[in-house]
């Protein structure tokens, strides 16, 4: 891992990823599957990335899921994996907690067996309420989390214990769409308690940190749905990222991100792994990827044959990295400021598969 700061823009890579980088920090949900549906070419890529050497890590921000149970949900979707592969934000939460409470520590638990196993992994004793006077409260995830744990959580935290959040996602998503996430289960106790929690996962780099030094590598690359999470984490730790469309933000998000959120490849799904990807280049007015080519002008980003994009379009893969750099090199020819604020009335954007 790299402590230079990335390049603002996207990178160019004459071979696959797979073998440009050593070592994919993988999100699951949105990536690697969504709910209980699977991702088009997740498998197959994922396997011949690992098949050329690159070392994987599946980090996540479901903290619901113990390691085992992690692989057994890979291994349905065809993905090969171990349990020593998997690094969750339970498992980051736990291991933060160490350096807040003493070895052996009460902690009570409002979620599932992820966050049990991970905090019993790190020697902590667990209970199940708040008579016991718990050190802190985690919490993590979990379709079994409901009103009587969140509250017995808020009496431990009334009480004195230290709030510890897995992670802060909004939104989880299924294959019916964005349900509720952690954070925002987090939120109606902190809004209950008056206290913000400590927060482990992504955005925060550590957890890339952690799961990095058990993986071994050291040329990774990030992959991941949210702009938000998965690539303001990887950049702050200083890792490029892979952004795939399968997930929560759109081609239209990516293309006015903010300049913290960018992530260095852009591709449709995990083909993105082990395929090459252009150089985008400029001539100081277009920037081409390919044979593609756009700029903003007037306001509007545009594409070389099909003028201003006014309405939902559909374009192709290197048209969508084309318009990226566009739009991004604007805003920061601007001082660096959002794309969104350079790019005036962007529709939504198909990227064709």
């Amino acid at each position: 891992m790299s402590s230079a700061p990335l390049p603002p823009g996207l990178l160019g890579s004459a071979s696959p990823l797979a073998s440009a980088y050593d070592g994919a920090l993988l999100d699951l949900d949105g990536v690697c599957f969504a709910g209980e549906a699977r991702v088009p070419h997740a498998a197959d890529s994922v396997n011949a990335a690992r098949a050329v050497g690159m070392r994987l890590s599946f980090v996540t921000n479901n903290a619901s899921r113990a390691p085992r149970t992690v692989v057994d949900k890979l291994r349905a979707n065809g993905i090969q994996a171990e349990p020593g592969e998997v690094f969750s934000a339970a498992m980051d939460a736990a291991v933060m907690l160490t350096e807040h409470l003493a070895p052996g520590s009460l902690c009570l638990v409002v979620g599932g067996d992820g966050v049990r196993q991970a905090l019993l992994d790190e020697g902590f004793t667990l209970t199940d309420t708040a008579a016991d006077r718990p050190a802190a409260v985690v919490q993590g995830w979990d379709p079994a989390v409901d009103w009587a744990m969140l509250s017995e959580g808020l009496y431990a935290i009334t009480a004195g214990a230290l709030h510890v959040a897995t992670n802060l996602d909004a939104t989880l998503p299924t294959e019916r769409g964005f349900a509720l996430g952690n954070g925002s289960l987090v939120a109606a106790i902190a809004h209950a308690s008056g206290k913000e929690p400590l927060a482990g996962g992504k955005p925060f780099p550590g957890i890339y940190e952690r799961a990095l030094a058990r993986s071994g590598a050291t040329s990774p690359i990030a992959v991941g749905d949210r702009l938000n999470t998965d690539h303001v984490g990887a950049r702050t730790a200083g890792i490029p990222g892979l952004h795939v469309l399968t997930g929560v933000s759109t081609a239209r998000d990516v293309i006015l991100a903010d300049p913290a959120e960018r992530p260095a490849f852009l591709h449709t799904d995990l083909r993105g792994l082990i395929e090459a990807h252009p150089e985008p280049m400029s001539d100081g007015a277009w920037w081409s990827v390919g044979r593609e080519r756009a700029r903003v002008s007037g306001g509007r980003l545009e594409l070389a044959g099909a003028g201003p994009l006014e309405r939902p379009a559909t374009v192709t893969l290197d048209a969508y990295r084309a318009l990226a750099a566009a739009a991004w090199a604007g805003a920061d020819a601007t001082g660096g400021s959002r794309a969104g604020a350079q790019v005036l009335g962007l529709p939504e954007i198909t990227v064709a598969p």
